[in-house]
């Protein structure tokens, strides 16, 4: 049986010189060399959700790939396709960096500059193992646990105020409440308020997990809180200095953590970019970007999309923007802000109706906001838009978003509301 290899190389000389040599080895089938960290996931998930069988038995990983760095990469990959053996290639394999990449799951290491015989040697070991796994797995197993985890969805706004705490703690209700595992994470490290939304007091955070080099599942257990609603909940620091402690390394580690345990996972991102948020909006399978229909917040829509664009962390046409506080006499459309922003704009719209929104958020119990509230009943048509949601309550979701009271669907399945009451409470609009 022949070999199948996945390079992921991103200097082109390098990817040349390799797959020139994998080329050479006997019983091997290399792929073509995938540039950055990015297209390497992507391309395990899609050949995953093909059928697992389709996964390469060995992916070879350069130390220079990028943006993500080589060993958060193996960890990930190790993480959310354990059937695959990967291999790091470094032109410093000293003793230190072997500890770190056997720590972070790689099977190996092989020397810059390249030998045939240690690369014939090493992916032959490598191949050896996965399929060893495989064997022993059985093919039931390796649909279980060999396919990318749960699907993380990050919720990222605009600016200030346009309702990102609101949208993801409904979108979380919304999973939790069609039989989905699923977790809720504020990365909005430093004025977090998903604890205040859902009635919450506890001192674990996303901060006593920065600091962690194995996430266990004990111990990601001690630091999310269980909520009434069955959803788990990864917290923000209480005290907001801490957010500095959380970085983009821990960040990967703590969401490829969750994702091995629950279905869905819903980041609230904040609206201040840093290397934590950047880094789970980079490995979001949904990346949504919350806006409200007025010339400032589309062009602080317009600005994060080129932001994200050039940090190479999500591509214009891979990002959702979802339209806030939606009124039938706004001038600006969800259509305006499709083409302003070049993003794809969610059929679903979020109708303007904070009094219905009043007393949950002063209660702080957003769980108990009324099943035939009109914002309600549209986030939950978002999440079925989305596809997080089960069939059942997904259907029944659109069915009453669609058939609310005080709105109607226009052109485009767009949520219209028949009046435009935008509120403020304490200086800062929440829906």
């Amino acid at each position: 049986m022949s070999t199948r290899i996945l390079p992921a190389v991103a200097h082109a000389d390098a990817a040349r010189a390799l797959t020139t040599l994998l080329g050479q080895l006997p019983d091997t089938e290399p792929a073509a060399p995938v540039a950055d960290s990015t297209a390497l996931v992507d391309t395990l998930a899609r050949l995953a959700a093909d059928s697992v069988a389709a996964l390469p038995e060995v992916v070879l990983v350069h130390e220079r790939i990028g943006p993500v760095p080589a060993l958060e990469l193996v960890r990930e990959v190790t993480l959310r396709f354990p059937a695959v053996a990967v291999v790091l290639i470094t032109s410093e394999p000293g003793p230190g960096l072997f500890a770190a990449a056997m720590d972070a799951g790689a099977r190996g290491l092989i020397a810059l500059p390249l030998s045939y015989e240690e690369l014939a040697q090493r992916v032959q070991a490598a191949a050896a193992w996965s399929v060893g796994v495989r064997r022993h797995l059985g093919q039931g197993a390796l649909e279980l646990y060999g396919g990318p985890g749960g699907r993380v969805v990050t919720v990222s706004g605009a600016k200030g105020g346009v309702g990102t705490t609101l949208v993801a703690v409904q979108l979380a209700l919304a999973a939790a409440a069609s039989g989905r595992a699923t977790a809720l994470a504020d990365l909005d490290l430093q004025a977090g308020d998903v604890a205040s939304y859902l009635d919450v007091q506890f001192r674990r955070s996303f901060a006593d997990l920065a600091a962690i080099q194995d996430i266990s599942p004990g111990v990601l257990q001690d630091a999310v809180f269980q909520h009434e609603t069955g959803i788990g909940l990864l917290l923000a620091p209480a005290d907001g200095e801490r957010g500095e402690e959380v970085n983009d390394r821990s960040v990967r580690q703590i969401v490829s953590a969750l994702r091995t345990r629950y279905e869905i996972v819903v980041l609230d991102c904040g609206t201040q970019m840093n290397s934590a948020n950047a880094a789970a909006v980079e490995m979001a399978d949904t990346t949504l970007l919350l806006t409200t229909p007025d010339v400032v917040s589309v062009r602080a829509a317009r600005r994060m999309v080129r932001l994200w664009d050039r940090l190479q962390i999500r591509k214009a046409e891979e990002t959702v923007t979802v339209v806030n506080r939606h009124v039938r006499s706004a001038e600006i459309q969800p259509p305006l802000v499709e083409r302003i922003t070049g993003t794809r704009v969610a059929r679903t719209a979020v109708p303007a109706h904070f009094k219905e929104l009043q007393a949950a958020v002063d209660a702080g119990r957003m769980q108990d906001l009324e099943a035939k509230s009109t914002v309600r009943q549209a986030l939950w048509g978002l999440a079925a838009e989305l596809g997080i949601v089960g069939a059942p309550e997904g259907e029944e979701a659109v069915r009453h978003g669609r058939g609310a009271k005080g709105a109607r669907t226009g052109r485009g399945g767009l949520l219209r509301s028949e009046r435009g009451q935008v509120a403020a409470r304490r200086g800062r609009p929440t829906s």
